[in-house]
């Protein structure tokens, strides 16, 4: 997102506002802590509200926690939709916090964080103490924390799972976190054993309304890979790979507007951070649709379509790499065309699922293994074959990669520099595998094409018409698409 818009804040008048009207929009965006009871809770917990002056509102969950206050056992803190952190207006932020999501802090210090976007550390717990009122660890901590009592809630994992799944070194570790927030051990949650609901694990993901799921299926349907993705008009499903070892994941709507229902199967329930983030990613869960419509409903041309769907969600990617193949064998084809290629690709190089699941049956291909591989045998041409084997070996040398701290620039720079990719591709990359909101492939003809009526604009002409619709634009790009499919 631009660095040069100022923060997005939200004023005492408006959260007191949004508690009192129990206002969902709000839901997550800060949390209002009751100085009387030593709890905070969500904008919209159905407890009676509390005198204004016993309220004290924060940006973040961890600020509440780190300000000793402990999580409503009613609202529930851990089922509200996060806030997207693109939504700070802060590169720096976003790009840390995206980081946390991926777990780096579960396994390496906090300089490592400063170091990887680009800060010292006490600058950094500086800049997060200011946008979200606690540090990198503390917001780290929270998120285990919470994960941890969604496990406990929504799942019959046994505790110890629970304590691993979340991402702490021991049960001893988890039980000394959680009784420290919630004063409590984690088994008295668990008095009564909720039923077994089969093999794997069921989890409710909050997402934030308005959500176009149905939308997001339609455009994932047109591209699933064979052998790797299955969609039918309910639900995706997939199979992935973690720690070595394969799984498969669903995602369908949960009867609730606002959730998506996960069920996770894998051998090692460390994996779930990591699937629950790719799912977020891959669903675009956090981000603000009504944000996102309030600016591209300026322009009269995309007006009607913010209207005609609403909730419009960035489609992503599972991996950084199954997209960049994806974009090099979709360069100058149709979308059937280059669903045929991948899926060829994929019965030669994908690694067995195992025992095959329905239409489950392989894990797309790592970057290793196309380094050499005689691509060009699927259908490629020579030049298509040297780019997708140039954007494997580049991926393995570490030349090119998808670290979410990068900016847009800085990533469409690297990429472009390989051969046989160029800005549509690299933005193309930036929109799905990156998840960047305003990335923006202003050279696509059918972009051209929508916005020129009957003669397709320049490129230039596109891009100073698009630069109204930031930071959005990537939104902006798939509400025209859809436009043009639909003609």
């Amino acid at each position: 997102m631009s660095e040069v818009l100022p923060p997005l804040e939200l004023s005492s008048r408006v959260c007191e506002h949004a508690r009192l009207t129990r206002d969902v929009r709000f839901d997550g965006l800060f949390f209002t802590a009751v100085e009387s009871t030593g709890i905070f809770c969500r904008s919209v917990c159905p407890a009676p509200p509390a005198k204004a002056a016993n309220v004290r509102y924060y940006a973040s969950a961890a600020a509440a926690l780190a300000a000793g206050f402990r999580p409503c056992l009613r609202c529930r803190p851990e089922a509200a939709p996060l806030a997207s952190p693109w939504r700070l207006r802060n590169a720096l932020v976003t790009g840390a916090l995206q980081l946390i999501d991926d777990g780096l802090l579960d396994r390496a210090p906090i300089a490592t964080l400063a170091a990887r976007v680009g800060v010292g550390e006490r600058q950094l717990r500086r800049v997060f103490a200011a946008t979200l009122g606690a540090s990198p660890v503390e917001v780290a901590a929270t998120r285990r924390l919470l994960l941890a009592k969604q496990l406990l809630d929504d799942t019959t994992l046994p505790v110890t799972d629970v304590a691993l799944a979340a991402g702490y070194g021991s049960v001893r570790r988890f039980n000394t976190a959680f009784r420290a927030a919630y004063k409590m051990a984690p088994r008295e949650l668990r008095r009564t054993r909720r039923p077994t609901t089969g093999e794997g694990v069921h989890l409710r993901l909050p997402c934030r309304a308005p959500f176009d799921f149905a939308g997001l299926l339609a455009f994932f349907r047109q591209r699933a890979m064979p052998g790797t993705e299955t969609v039918d008009a309910h639900s995706y499903a997939r199979a992935f790979s973690w720690g070595g070892e394969n799984g498969t994941l669903r995602v369908g709507k949960h009867a609730d507007e606002a959730a998506l229902d996960v069920h996770v199967r894998h051998p090692q329930v460390r994996a779930l951070p990591d699937v629950i983030a790719c799912v977020r990613r891959l669903f675009d869960v956090d981000t603000d649709a009504r944000a996102v419509a309030d600016v591209l409903r300026r322009d009269p041309l995309l007006a009607p379509l913010v209207k005609r769907h609403p909730g419009i969600r960035l489609a992503g990617g599972w991996s950084g790499f199954e997209m960049a193949v994806r974009a090099v064998l979709g360069q100058q084809i149709s979308v059937a065309a280059a669903r045929t290629l991948v899926g060829r690709l994929i019965a030669r190089w994908g690694q067995p699922l195992g025992a095959p699941q329905g239409e489950l049956r392989c894990v797309f291909p790592t970057p290793e293994a196309l380094c050499d591989a005689d691509v060009g045998a699927i259908g490629l041409t020579r030049k298509r074959a040297e780019t997708l084997r140039g954007v494997a070996r580049a991926l393995v040398d570490g030349h090119v990669d998808f670290r979410p701290e990068q900016g847009l620039d800085a990533f469409v720079t690297t990429w472009t520099a390989l051969p046989g990719i160029g800005p549509w591709t690299a933005h193309y990359l930036a929109m799905r595998a990156f998840g960047h909101p305003d990335a923006f492939p202003a050279a696509d003809l059918v972009l051209r094409k929508v916005v020129g009526g009957t003669t397709p604009v320049t490129t230039n002409q596109l891009e100073r018409r698009a630069a109204a619709w930031r930071p959005w634009r990537a939104y902006a790009t798939l509400l025209l698409w859809r436009a043009a499919s639909a003609q």
